[in-house]
């Protein structure tokens, strides 16, 4: 497959068509990019499950979007991806209803802790959380995701987004100094709270990357495409041991990164272009200002 640069140009959420009949999960939705894509999203007419670690903070983001959009569809689940037995429980709820999910917006995730530590089942909690819980909850929740090739609504209305179903991993520009230490791989023998969050971002885009060769392989019409928002000026920057994170990651990627943080909305866009648009194809890794490459297949 050869590389590719498509700019997403001036596309707004102005250009998102009406969602009615179509069921969105977006993991760490009570804040940041996660839940400006949930209220956009919820907006046009989706049904939005926000899958939260927080369920309080998690209600308090579905009564925000509520207020905003008086018919919002939304519903709050609790989700723990540093908890495989989380993942399990909330992707059972989830296939027992018998709905189709036309997306699932692999968000949610752990930056930079200063100092290691580790998820309910042993593993480094950056890699356990970005990368083997998100890993999980795809696999799991694919029945549900293969549903949408099968059924149709009837309820969109034109111009209609594809109506393949969609998994979306939220990576990072970090990825661009990530290096996977397949003899270290949780940070057992030296955790660096940076080198550990870039492997785990480029681990994501292995993951979307390979996830889409073997839907591919597998004649699946669902699509696996990957993100970045840039640097967004997010809960990460502002909460907690991450009040100092900006100034971490500037010294870490240096001219990697611009000099301005984009806002949480403005970080959410690459996402909500990957969820919606025709022109996404598997592969893709979409940014804030073009469709950066499809990968390479072998």
């Amino acid at each position: 497959m050869v590389a590719r640069t498509a700019a997403i140009g001036e596309w707004t959420t102005a250009d998102i068509p009406s969602l009615d009949g179509r069921h969105v999960i977006v993991t760490g939705a009570n804040s940041g990019i996660g839940y400006q894509a949930a209220m956009v999203l919820a907006a046009h007419g989706a049904q939005v499950t926000l899958a939260c670690r927080d369920v309080a903070k998690g209600n308090a983001a579905a009564d925000a979007i509520r207020r905003n959009c008086a018919n919002a569809a939304v519903a709050v689940a609790r989700l723990d991806l540093a908890s495989l037995a989380s993942v399990r429980s909330f992707a059972d709820t989830v296939l027992s209803q018998g709905q189709p999910l036309h997306c699932l917006i692999n968000n949610a995730g752990v930056m930079a802790p200063p100092k290691r530590l580790e998820t309910e089942d042993g593993f480094e909690l950056q890699f356990g959380t970005n990368v083997l819980g998100h890993f999980a909850l795809t696999a799991l929740l694919m029945p549900a995701l293969e549903r949408p090739a099968r059924e149709t609504s009837g309820h969109v209305t034109a111009p209609q987004p594809s109506n393949r179903a969609r998994v979306v991993i939220v990576a990072s520009i970090a990825h661009k100094r990530g290096r996977i230490d397949f003899d270290d791989l949780q940070s057992e023998k030296a955790y660096s709270a940076m080198g550990s969050y870039a492997q785990s971002k480029l681990a994501d885009l292995m993951f979307a990357f390979e996830l889409d060769r073997r839907l591919r392989a597998a004649g699946s019409k669902v699509l696996s495409v990957a993100v970045h928002p840039g640097v967004a000026s997010t809960n990460l920057f502002r909460t907690g041991d991450y009040s100092g994170m900006e100034k971490v990651v500037r010294d870490a990627l240096g001219p990697v990164i611009g000099a301005v943080l984009n806002t949480d909305a403005a970080g959410a866009l690459p996402t909500l272009y990957a969820s919606i648009a025709d022109t996404v194809v598997g592969a893709d890794i979409m940014g804030r200002k073009a469709c950066l490459k499809r990968a390479a297949s072998g």
